[in-house]
């Protein structure tokens, strides 16, 4: 599994936003120049993160973008989840029963345990975590 280059732009955005004093709007052109994106690429990874609640957009004059929850809540599970969907190693953990071979196959419980540990270390480290330790 590769995390897409909009998902790791999703998240270097977020960490830039998180380093940002609460509350504070930032220019989509700042956002831009710092994280070396396009104003189209950024509006297409934002629009998830907007849906899910994760960052808020401010329109017209002075308009911009801004977390929109305490980066403390926000860990990079749901970032990834919602850029990318659910997370799923593979087709046999989409839902119980969806593979007819999970009950007796030999690699079903070991995706099921990768994907354990890796959800659970993306749960661990919150956003506000990540922006304390970014040195950009």
């Amino acid at each position: 599994m590769v995390i897409t280059r909009a998902t790791e732009y999703a998240i270097r955005t977020v960490i830039f936003l998180a380093k940002q004093p609460p509350g504070e709007i930032v220019l989509k052109k700042d956002i831009c120049r710092t994280q070396d994106v396009t104003p189209a690429f950024l509006t297409k990874i934002l629009q998830p993160l907007i849906k899910a609640g994760i960052v808020s957009s401010q329109r017209g004059v002075g308009g911009g973008f801004l977390l929109a929850r305490d980066p403390d809540t926000i860990d990079l599970l749901q970032l990834l989840e919602a850029e990318e969907g659910p997370l799923t190693l593979n087709h046999c953990l989409l839902e119980k029963g969806h593979c007819t071979r999970d009950t007796f196959c030999a690699a079903h419980q070991v995706w099921s345990e990768v994907q354990s540990e890796m959800v659970r270390v993306l749960r661990k480290y919150s956003i506000s975590e990540l922006a304390s330790k970014d040195k950009t």
